[in-house]
């Protein structure tokens, strides 16, 4: 589902007004403050126009960058990942007999981290 939030963020961080946005892609104030809260989600077409003019994807854009699908969960549920738990984990990756050991025995991983940190 588009993330309104992120497209009002990047609109302001950029200077525009939803007017400027909107006359940007030929649209209406109403309908990019519509994308913005919620109420209406932006055709294909809009949210290319959107990578296109914030550099972003349309993963950042749908919110879906950091999602995480848990199958072992019997529900199966949809967890998110902060940018510094995704970068912990990119920087674990580079050292793989450390990330194997975290990933074979994660209590003994988080108690070798502890016991280093105390």
């Amino acid at each position: 589902m588009f993330k309104g939030e992120r497209l009002k963020t990047l609109r302001k961080k950029k200077g525009l007004t939803q007017t400027d946005l909107g006359n940007m892609l030929g649209l209406d104030k109403s309908t990019i403050c519509c994308y913005e809260k919620g109420t209406r989600q932006p055709p294909i077409e809009n949210i290319i126009d959107f990578m296109q003019i914030f550099a972003v994807t349309a993963d950042y854009l749908l919110g879906t960058d950091h999602l995480i699908k848990t199958v072992e969960d019997p529900n199966y549920v949809v967890k998110t990942m902060s940018k510094e738990e995704i970068t912990f984990m990119e920087e674990l990756r580079k050292d793989k007999m450390t990330y194997d050991i975290l990933l074979q025995d994660p209590k003994r991983g988080a108690d070798i981290v502890k016991k280093h940190l105390s």
